[in-house]
Parts: structure tokens; C-alpha cells; sequence
């Protein structure tokens, strides 16, 4: 059924994943210079990586089980993300390479948010239906 509140959650992850990468930058150079997901083929490829799980996800709804599990690996992908986002703004001393951080960088925490949110509402519907068999 994709009239759930977890198909909502998992398009807007996959949003959010897939859409926003285009109009926020996730940092600036020293030369003015925006610097988007496109131009790196690491953080494109992780973002459409997430984005593809959350759509992978959304019609895995005859399996909740192996939903929850697409959901939860995507977790783990968003978490990667971010750890490279956190490496590239750390790593770089003396502000050679990133002037300023963008908002782009918050973009893998807001995904999470999203993805923890579908997993929640998936885990309740895997409930109900135990419940509902445990009656029979």
C-alpha cells in the first residue's frame, strides 16, 4: 500500500537526497567559488546512491522487513556522507581549500531524520500486523 505516512517520509528523503544536492552548495573555495555534490563524483554518487535506496524502498512495501532493512542501510549511507563532509571541513588546515561551509553539508541529517522517521512508521505497521496474527 503506498498510501502509508512511510511512502511520504521516504519521498521526501529521497528529495531531499536527490534535489537539493543542485540548489545548495556544501561549501565555498577561497577563490568565491561554489562547490556543489555534481562536482564531485564521491558525494554525487553517495547522494544518488541515497536517493535510489529511498525510491528502492518505497514500493518494498509487500516486505516490510526487508524495507525497514533498505531504510536502515540507507541510514548508514547518509552516515557515511556525513563522516565525509566532516573529514573534507576538519581535515583541511589553514583554510586552504574551504573557505566557507554551505548548507548542502546538512543535507545527510536531514535525510536521516526522514529515513528515522519512515523506519518508525514501517516498525509500527510490522507491529500491527503481529498483533493482528497473534488474534487469528
Amino acid at each position: 500500500m503506498l498510501q502509508r505516512i512511510q511512502t511520504i517520509y521516504l519521498l521526501i528523503a529521497a528529495g531531499v537526497s536527490a534535489g537539493l544536492i543542485f540548489v545548495f552548495h556544501l561549501w565555498i573555495t577561497n577563490d568565491n567559488m561554489s562547490v556543489y555534490a555534481k562536482d564531485s563524483m564521491l558525494y554525487f554518487g553517495l547522494f544518488l546512491g541515497s536517493a535510489v535506496l529511498s525510491l528502492i524502498a518505497i514500493f518494498m512495501y509487500k516486505n516490510r522487513k526487508s524495507q525497514f532493512v533498505l531504510g536502515r542501510l540507507n541510514i548508514i549511507l547518509n552516515f557515511i556522507l556525513l563522516g565525509f563532509f566532516v573529514y573534507q571541513s576538519l581535515n583541511i588546515s589553514g583554510e586552504t581549500a574551504v573557505s566557507e561551509k554551505g548548507i548542502g553539508m546538512l543535507l545527510p541529517i536531514v535525510s536521516i531524520v526522514f529515513l528515522a522517521l519512515a523506519n518508525k512508521a514501517i516498525k509500527k505497521d510490522e507491529d500491527l500486523v503481529k498483533s493482528v496474527d497473534r488474534l487469528r
